[in-house]
This record gives C-alpha cells, sequence and structure tokens, in this order.
C-alpha cells in the first residue's frame, strides 16, 4: 500500500468512528434520560431488568462487532486489521465523551466516574483512564498500519506485544477490581459494586506495559538511518 492509499484508509476509518461515536452518545443519552440517570456515578447507574437489559448488553457486544468489521476491511492482513480496529476503537471512545459532553455538560473533568462497560462485569473508571488506553490504541494502530508490508516481527517486538498483553490484563483488572469484589462476596456487581478509589499506581504500570510496543515501533530504525545517510552522501558521489 502507498503512503497516500493508508493516509485515505485511516481518514476513512476515522470518520466512521466519530460518527458511531455519536450514535453511541446520543444513544447512552437517551437511555440515562429515560431511567433518570444522567450521572451515573451512583447505585446500580443502569438498571438491566428484562428485556433492557439484554438489549443493552447485546448493543455493547453490537457495538464492538462493527468496530472490528471496519478494521477487517480496512486492513490488508491481519496486523493491519487489528491495526485499523485500534484506530477506530480510540477514536470512537474519545470521542463518544466528547459528544456526551456536547449534548448534556457531562462529564464535567476528565476525573468523573463512569461505567464504562458492563461485559462481562460493570468496567468502572475516571473518564481519563479510558482516554489514556485510547490513546495508546490511536498511536499504536497507526503505527502498526503505517509500516511496511513486507516488515519482519522480530523477537524483541514479539516479547513487548506480550507485555503489551500483560498491561491490558493489568488495565482490565482495574476496571473492573471493584465488580469483582462484590462477586467474592456473593453479591450482585450490577447494584453492590460503586468505586471510591481508583488504583492509579497500577494503572499508570499497566500503560506503560502497553505502550512498550508503541515505543518500539516509534522507534528510528537502522534502515531508516541508512537511508539517510545515502541522500546525503549521493550529491557529494555527483
Amino acid at each position: 500500500m502507498t503512503h497516500r492509499t493508508t493516509i485515505k484508509t485511516w481518514s476513512l476509518v476515522v470518520a466512521y468512528a466519530i460518527g458511531m461515536a455519536f450514535l453511541e452518545a446520543a444513544c447512552v443519552y437517551y437511555l440515562r434520560a429515560m431511567l433518570h440517570r444522567l450521572e451515573p456515578y451512583q447505585t446500580n447507574p443502569l438498571p438491566i431488568t428484562g428485556v433492557m437489559g439484554t438489549v443493552e448488553l447485546v448493543r455493547e457486544a453490537s457495538t464492538l462487532a462493527m468496530l472490528a468489521a471496519v478494521g477487517a476491511l480496512a486492513g490488508h492482513n491481519w496486523r493491519t486489521r487489528l491495526g485499523y480496529t485500534a484506530i477506530a476503537f480510540g477514536i470512537w471512545d474519545i470521542a463518544y465523551y466528547v459528544f456526551l459532553n456536547v449534548i448534556y455538560g457531562w462529564p464535567r473533568s476528565l476525573l468523573d466516574w463512569d461505567v464504562l462497560f458492563l461485559i462481562p462485569l460493570p468496567w468502572w473508571g475516571p473518564v481519563l483512564a479510558p482516554m489514556s488506553v485510547a490513546l495508546l490504541m490511536i498511536a499504536g494502530g497507526t503505527l502498526v498500519c503505517r509500516s511496511p508490508i513486507d516488515r519482519v516481527v522480530d523477537r524483541v517486538e514479539i516479547r513487548l506485544w506480550g507485555v503489551m498483553c500483560l498491561g491490558a490484563l493489568l488495565a482490565l483488572y482495574t476496571f473492573m477490581a471493584d465488580s469483582l469484589g462484590a462477586v467474592w462476596h456473593g453479591l450482585d456487581p450490577k447494584t453492590a459494586a460503586l468505586p471510591v478509589t481508583f488504583n492509579w499506581p497500577l494503572f499508570v504500570v499497566a500503560l506503560a506495559l502497553m505502550a512498550a510496543p508503541i515505543a518500539y515501533l516509534a522507534r528510528p530504525s537502522p534502515k531508516d538511518g541508512l537511508e539517510r545517510t545515502r541522500a546525503i552522501r549521493a550529491p557529494s558521489q555527483l
């Protein structure tokens, strides 16, 4: 793929994610207004009883399916498909909060708590936390999609992707720690888990682990340095 094609595809994926984010924000606003839960930081933030509960869970699963589908359509191999999926997810997540703020003034700050997801258990965290992960996904996905098709993945990069997976698991734990605690004590995590503090130290460690392969991809490669050296020397040889 040419650089021009990559920019065009990237732009289309971003446009799709932004449009999807507004649709998601509008649906969440309608749901919260109908249930009198415009402020999500409260016990039982989204009462999911009866058919409404099933619909809400399926809606969240459908969101993931839509993001994966656009990534699969945009990419040309498994790496770029994952890359474009990460880009779509990151743009969608950030734009979602921007649109919610435009629609009804929430979140008021990046430290406002939100119930982020319900599958498999409720995820809780300040808005800043998922947005930080989203920025990493955009950066990492963009670097992966811009890399050459024939680029060889070395052992160091493979190990760093494993480190990233560990960081992702730690981040998921910080989001679901209170829900897991409720389950451990035999309580319903959808109604009993209302977090008071967020484990920022552990989350920062998770972010650093997730950023490791991104930093590795962003480094100047020896091949780039050789090409620049040749370009500088070329005029003197004429």
